[in-house]
């Protein structure tokens, strides 16, 4: 069992869509702790929460799920490799000039610090070996598996979103859509997935928006390549859909809709004929 991620294979005939979950994950390693100023109710704030429930029964209908297991506070995994400034890596050799929230996340949405310290070098070397690279491997060798068989495959990356945009966001107070699909301005798949996201979740009930105010990260950008059979969609549902985000807890009906609706989403998307234009 690898230490960066679980993964659930399809239970019977596979379709060609590939489930990730990056953001679920709460856990903080042995030896990762120290240094770490958040507790758990920080580290659950800014964490999609259940998710990875949401998407649960995804390989039921064929696909395969990868959801990231530690918190985004140790490693963000939908962030690149260089995504880090000198106030997180003080010795990294190209830096960017500012990432608050990159790759190692040194401050809350709410601008709450969340380390001690810069991490050195080797440390954001040993978090990318034992985390970032293994996720990332895990969702490139699920993709070309569906490729070699279908021709093409399909990438749903699935997140949650506040309801209202918080101080540190690019939309603070605005109330978002239900359902947000992020496709980078429609590059990072064929029009047919967009399209059939939104059809099923707006038969459902929900109101959808398209990029705004999350246009897809770095997991949709690099697998995202419609004209070699890869198609890549990210999926922001919102997170008063199916839970009270000031307790955070659960709310029964509404997690069952939501659901219901993001498997058809899974189910329907298995359903599409796409081929590489290569």
């Amino acid at each position: 069992m690898s230490d960066a991620f679980d993964l659930f294979e399809p239970e019977g005939e596979p379709s060609p869509v590939v489930v990730d979950v990056p953001h679920a994950g709460l856990e903080v390693p042995v030896g990762l702790t120290p240094g770490l100023l958040l507790d758990g109710t920080a580290i659950r704030r800014d964490a999609d929460l259940d998710v990875h429930r949401l998407y649960g029964d995804a390989p039921k209908l064929g696909a395969t799920l990868v959801v990231f297991r530690p918190s985004r506070f140790v490693l963000d995994p939908n962030r690149a490799e260089g995504d880090v400034d000198l106030k997180s890596v003080a010795d990294h050799p190209a830096p960017r000039s500012d990432a608050p929230r990159g790759l190692i996340w040194r401050v809350t949405t709410d601008g709450t610090a969340t380390m001690e310290r810069p991490l050195r070098l080797l440390e954001l070397s040993d978090r990318l070996e034992r985390f970032w690279r293994p996720h990332r491997r895990a969702i490139r060798e699920a993709l070309e598996a569906r490729r070699q068989r279908f021709g093409f495959a399909i990438l749903l990356d699935g997140h949650s979103m506040p309801s209202v945009g918080r101080a540190g966001h690019e939309d603070p107070g605005t109330r978002r859509a239900d359902i947000v699909p992020g496709t980078r301005g429609g590059t990072t798949c064929d029009g047919r997935v967009k399209a059939c996201v939104e059809s099923v979740v707006r038969a459902h009930g929900y109101s959808v928006v398209h990029d705004t105010p999350y246009r897809g990260g770095d997991i949709t950008g690099s697998f995202g390549r419609p004209g070699e059979g890869l198609h890549a969609i990210q999926i922001e549902a919102n997170r008063d859909l199916y839970m009270d985000e000031s307790t955070l807890r659960e709310k029964p009906t509404g997690f069952r809709k939501l659901a219901e609706a993001l498997m058809d989403v899974v189910g329907e998307l298995g359903k599409l004929k796409l081929r590489s234009r290569s």
